[in-house]
């Protein structure tokens, strides 16, 4: 394996890692990731790490200053989190469909190594881990479809209402039910219905009120397109 290769794969490796560290909410909202905190903590050296941010400045999840590092981005205000939810919910069903024939042995296996990690940390009562296992989990759906366009979509889109995942787990009477919901998920997908599977993936992402907004806004606008072309 060539030079080039090992580095490649050290900041693909990093930006991961960071990644998960902002969506999880290991780094707050407008919280400094500082180049010497990550060097120290991932044990790298700080070009993998200034390339690491750039990409995550990419995405939308950091936001750079010249001579000020680095900094959690702001996410989308509450008025507008209520309507990205179900856009989401549209992505993430459409990945599924997408690669639902192409699911594997190795697929399942990915899945049961994130239902693990989740088991745990809703044992230990870990929201940070816990939220940062579901991402993982809806994230490895997008990552099937192997359309990079819509995992940079999803990935900017989940940027913006990462706060979701971390609100709604504590939302639960048992924190353990985050783990039996995503299983059952899992489950359902090894029955090898495709609609049946959707279906039941669907329901269980975000708020079904928001959508009801977000449907209710769509007719709206549609409503006002077809006045408008009666005028003209």
């Amino acid at each position: 394996m060539s030079s080039d290769s090992v580095v490649r794969g050290l900041r693909h490796q990093l930006v991961d890692r960071l990644r998960s560290d902002v969506l999880s909410g290991y780094y707050a909202e407008g919280q400094p990731i500082r180049q010497d905190e990550v060097v120290a903590r991932y044990n790298v050296s700080r070009t993998p790490v200034r390339e690491a941010l750039i990409q995550l400045a990419e995405e939308g999840l950091v936001t750079t200053t010249p001579n000020r590092g680095a900094r959690v981005a702001k996410q989308a205000p509450d008025s507008i989190r209520e309507f990205l939810i179900p856009i989401r919910r549209i992505i993430e069903v459409y990945a599924l469909k997408l690669s639902f024939s192409r699911l594997s042995d190795e697929q399942f296996a990915r899945f049961d190594a994130i239902l693990q990690k989740m088991r745990e940390a809703c044992e230990a009562n870990d929201y940070a881990g816990v939220a940062e296992q579901d991402i993982a989990f809806h994230r490895s759906i997008i990552e099937m479809a192997d359309e990079p366009s819509l995992l940079k979509i999803w990935t900017t889109l989940v940027g913006q209402v990462r706060m979701h995942f971390q609100q709604s787990h504590r939302a639960y009477d048992d924190l353990m039910d985050v783990y039996r919901e995503h299983a059952a998920i899992v489950e359902t997908f090894r029955g090898g219905d495709v609609e049946e599977s959707a279906s039941y993936f669907a329901q269980r992402i975000g708020d079904t009120d928001a959508s009801a907004m977000f449907e209710d806004l769509l007719i709206s606008k549609k409503s006002k397109g077809r006045t408008r072309r009666k005028k003209s």
